[in-house]
């Protein structure tokens, strides 16, 4: 009762209570504060650590039999201080299985008998497996792995590509796209401990930073394409096709590096009866393959950092029939080259990106696997957006499951950016309204107005489609606004800067940007990220009074979010004023605004992107 009325005395005469608000913090994430592995300055504790694996596949596929065999060889290190008696693995593919949790309704082209473990040891030992139907299986070790200890594990295993592709599966009957296929330790972190979330098909994921080297053995005549740099490209491919793509790696121009008259005269790949690409790629949270015996093949390069004039390769892989793919080089130089010299301004970290016409619309470390789509401009728009992905989860290693906002909420406001930069603002706009605004706007729905950090894992349906992407997209672009580009920029890279490689929460985002700001923006946190607040801007009160005019605006939906006044004049002339979330940072709930400016006929609200729920309230007559 005390505090309700300080607050109300102290708004009364002038002052805010915002810059003293704190945050909803989490009992875990408290925790790993006194532990000191987090710190409320947003930076990763002193006492910072994340385990690590160390991955030695061989894989062998035989199209167009389904059937894929592997084996890996994992050297795991416990960085952590706790003893840990088991491990638990991850087998995303037993979502595949009948009967296995999952978000949606299974076809029967998606079902398969899951993923089959033949053996597994333990440093030489080895140990029963026993079959399960979850994503998740715990291993109890034979010698509790100590704090800066290591394992060695041995597994052998099969599956069947799903006759249905979407994030992985059979593209056709001789292209196959592997994705989640290897069994792998979970991650164990600092704040949680194991990773045990059950994978149903709608979130994403979660990896630690690993170290690959893989071989894919496939019989002559196939072409594979992977996360990762190609070891023994001669060996694979005829001289001049090993030629062709080398140069491309260095050229500013799409070469064709095989195409159908080639691939239809079987003379790109080396004449074995099988053929073993090898591949290799350090500290990245995931691996996927492609592969196809009739898909074209473009590749180009674009150079990422202008400091040191490192490039990166830019491929596509498609089918004839997929004419918009035939840009698709173009489509990835522009992306790489517009992402690491504008927002989010760092130079692409990997030495190439492959983009693969499949189902998915989904992005992996280096890879992308994208549906054809009839027009060029909507293919472009999906392929800017899952390589903007790059940054988000792969150069930050983000739980997905959990907190989907802090990867797919950033990909949307990168690709409403560089969507200017491709269309003009007016058309980005139009475009961003429609596929990531208008639901949310329009919607009277609870579910919708769910608080952005509420914890993807719990959330299906709309609920975490809205959380995710346009709203936390906009919630970045307002903040975006608030700041000004130039300090936005600089602090996006330093809190980049501060967890690449790591795994950041929400909370490190939120009080990094406070610390190397300056600002205690919990205020403006809490009423985007917490709260159910929506955007609805009402004009309710204008005086003129000589040449000023003062405006009083109400947030009827509580959320602090820009606003352009566009002022018509008594001869039909227009003036604008826009206004950034800094007008609701004293007082959330009204704002009062002096414009220098006089004949003033009407008023009404401009929302662009921050689209407004109700409309009939942002224009005020005189």
């Amino acid at each position: 009762m005390f505090q309700k009325y300080l607050s109300v005395a102290l708004i009364c005469i002038g002052f805010s209570l915002s810059s003293a608000q704190e945050l909803y913090i989490p009992r875990d994430v408290k925790q790993a504060y006194q532990n000191n592995t987090r710190s409320k300055t947003g930076a990763p504790g002193s006492a910072y650590w994340q385990n690590k694996g160390v991955y030695d596949m061989q894989l062998t596929l035989d199209p167009p039999n389904r059937t894929v065999h592997g084996t890996e060889t994992i050297t795991y290190t416990n960085n952590s201080k706790d003893t840990l008696s088991f491990l638990n693995f991850k087998l995303y593919l037993n979502n595949h299985k009948p009967g296995a949790a999952r978000q949606g309704i299974a076809s029967e082209d998606y079902l398969t008998s899951g993923m089959h473990i033949d053996s597994y040891t333990e440093n030489g030992t080895e140990q029963e497996w026993k079959a399960n139907s979850s994503t998740n299986k715990q291993m109890h070790l034979l010698k509790p792995l100590m704090p800066n200890a290591s394992v060695e594990l041995k597994i052998n295993w099969h599956f069947d590509m799903s006759v249905q592709s979407g994030r992985e599966g059979a593209i056709d009957s001789t292209t196959f796209f592997l994705a989640y296929f290897y069994p792998r330790v979970a991650v164990y972190d600092d704040y949680r401990g194991w990773d045990t979330m059950t994978f149903t098909g709608a979130q994403e994921f979660y990896n630690d930073f690993n170290d690959y080297s893989f071989s894919v053995t496939v019989p002559k005549d196939y072409i594979v394409w992977a996360t990762g740099d190609l070891q023994n490209t001669e060996e694979v491919l005829m001289p001049k096709y090993a030629e062709k793509l080398k140069k491309s790696m260095t050229s500013d121009e799409v070469m064709e590096i095989a195409h159908q008259e080639e691939l239809t005269a079987k003379k790109v790949t080396a004449q074995n009866e099988t053929n073993t690409w090898k591949w290799k790629t350090e500290n990245i949270t995931d691996v996927a393959i492609a592969v196809s015996d009739h898909y074209n093949w473009d590749a180009g390069s674009v150079v990422v950092d202008n400091k040191t004039g490192r490039r990166a390769s830019v491929q596509a892989a498609y089918d004839e029939k997929s004419k918009d793919f035939q840009e698709m080089v173009t489509y990835g130089k522009d992306a790489l080259a517009w992402f690491s010299n504008n927002y989010p301004g760092v130079p692409y970290p990997f030495s190439k990106s492959t983009i693969v016409r499949g189902f998915a619309d989904m992005e992996y470390p280096m890879m992308v696997n994208d549906s054809s789509f009839p027009t060029a401009e909507f293919t472009r728009f999906v392929v800017e957006h899952e390589i903007a992905h790059t940054y988000f989860p792969f150069y930050m290693g983000i739980n997905e499951t959990r907190w989907g906002f802090m990867d797919e909420g950033w990909a949307t406001a990168l690709e409403y950016l560089i969507g200017i930069h491709d269309l003009g603002k007016e058309k980005a706009t139009e475009n961003f309204k429609r596929f990531r605004v208008q639901r949310w706007a329009s919607d009277a729905n609870m579910e919708e107005d769910m608080p952005i950090i509420t914890p993807s894992n719990i959330l299906s349906g709309t609920a975490m489609g809205v959380n995710e992407y346009g709203k936390a997209a906009i919630g970045y672009l307002a903040m975006k606004d608030y700041l000004g580009d130039e300090v936005f920029s600089k602090t996006l890279k330093g809190y980049m800067e501060r967890w690449n490689g790591k795994h950041p929460m929400p909370w490190d985002f939120f009080y990094s940007f406070n610390d190397l700001t300056g600002k205690n923006m919990n205020w403006f946190w809490d009423s985007w990220y917490f709260s159910n607040h929506y955007i609805d801007i009402a004009v309710t009160k204008v005086e003129a009074k000589k040449k000023k005019v003062t405006v009083t605006l109400e947030n009827v939906g509580g959320m602090p979010a820009p606003v352009t006044l566009v002022v018509k004049h008594t001869d039909g002339t227009t003036t604008e004023f826009h206004q950034t979330p800094a007008i609701w940072e004293s007082n959330l709930k009204k704002a009062t605004i002096e414009l220098d400016v006089k004949d003033v006929a009407e008023i009404t609200l401009e929302h662009e992107i921050f689209m407004d729920a109700d409309t009939t309230n942002d224009t005020f007559k005189l």
